[in-house]
């Protein structure tokens, strides 16, 4: 079985296949990629400090049928020897969903091939099932630019959501540290290296929801206190400023993140009783972050696993492999399908007094 996937929810043109024995969706032998291109706005985009969707949207139009036809030429297949045709449906900048969609039903159309209207953050859920043999069910930390929630997954289309935040996601608040220490963008990654030499310890900020009950997340106030304490520092820029100070807060502010993760998941872990603890999204990058759910996993009993680090953050690969899990179960989608901003992985979960998550960023 091989799947063509799309992405285009965000700031990466991308398109990948995948290939799965055919088989049971569940607990079967894992896919291989076959091709997985990757193009980048980060040029377009760094200059305005964060994504303009009206540049990305553009972007997307200009490079996606190269970034496809890229794929397909690595793979050595043509279109007529896939089985699906996968593309995010949402969430994600609206723009940008609507050009990996049209795409993609352009071509199931003009091919007869069935399309898969993939949600962004199932395609991060269900990725470490491409490269490892986790079976059904698994707790879910789905840790990204827009998002920040704790979910039960049982299987494609079967989520059940703990836990969310109530305000800004961990990934916007790495973004927003490293734009104010004038480390540039994107945020996470700027943000670790210049932690790597720091002392976790020099500075006490807040653990939002420290030691309370449930599984939600809120980190605005984290955020505040980050910029407060570089207004008292008063650290400018990396060139004027000091770097030690720089260094360290990026390290304290990395271990409270990691503080709040670990408290929050074992919260989970305890209601949930699950043996493996998954953790997806661009957040899931972060080795730091990894190492305290390592030992989190280890001190409760479970197995943790994360996709490999190339397949955190957006690519088509994942939503390819969201296609092939769908289409073994027969879940094909009609080319009507209507794009969306936002589309929870649980619609329940406001009826059960769950908050809704807030953010239509991927």
């Amino acid at each position: 079985m091989r799947v063509l996937g799309i992405e285009t929810s965000c700031d990466e043109t991308a398109a990948a296949i995948v290939e799965a024995p055919d088989g049971a969706a569940s607990n079967g032998p894992v896919g291989r990629i076959l091709a997985n291109v990757v193009y980048s706005q980060l040029t377009e985009h760094r200059r305005f400090g964060g994504v303009v969707p009206e540049i990305a949207a553009r972007a997307h139009l200009e490079r996606i049928d190269g970034v496809v036809q890229q794929a397909l030429d690595e793979a050595g297949f043509g279109l007529a020897d896939l089985d699906g045709i996968a593309a995010t449906g949402g969430p994600g900048l609206i723009g940008g969903v609507l050009v990996g969609v049209m795409t993609a039903k352009a071509l199931a159309f003009a091919h007869d091939k069935p399309f898969l209207a993939i949600n962004h953050l199932e395609g991060h859920a269900l990725s470490v099932r491409l490269t490892e043999d986790v079976a059904f069910p698994y707790l879910l930390l789905l840790v990204s630019g827009g998002h920040c929630q704790l979910l039960t997954v049982r299987g494609p289309g079967d989520f059940t959501l703990l836990g969310t935040t109530s305000d800004d996601a961990a990934g916007e608040c790495f973004d927003k540290t490293a734009k104010l220490l004038g480390l540039g963008f994107p945020g996470g990654p700027a943000v670790e290296r210049a932690a790597a030499g720091g002392d976790p310890q020099r500075f006490a900020l807040p653990r939002p929801l420290w030691r309370k009950p449930g599984c939600d997340f809120s980190f605005s106030g984290l955020k505040t206190a980050v910029r407060q304490t570089i207004e008292k520092l008063a650290v400018d820029e990396p060139p004027t400023g000091d770097p030690r100070a720089i260094a360290d807060l990026c390290a304290s502010f990395q271990r409270t993140v990691g503080d709040v993760f670990a408290d929050r998941c074992a919260n989970a872990l305890a209601a949930s009783s699950m043996p493996t603890l998954v953790v997806a999204g661009g957040v899931a990058a972060n080795a730091y972050l990894r190492r305290r759910l390592e030992e989190l996993a280890a001190a409760h009993g479970v197995r943790l696993v994360a996709p490999p680090v190339a397949l955190c953050t957006d690519n088509g690969a994942m939503i390819a492999w969201a296609g092939v899990e769908r289409l073994r179960l027969g879940k094909v989608d009609a080319l009507d399908f209507r794009p969306r901003p936002r589309w929870p992985l649980d619609p329940d979960a406001a009826v059960r007094g769950v908050p809704s998550q807030v953010g239509s960023r991927p």
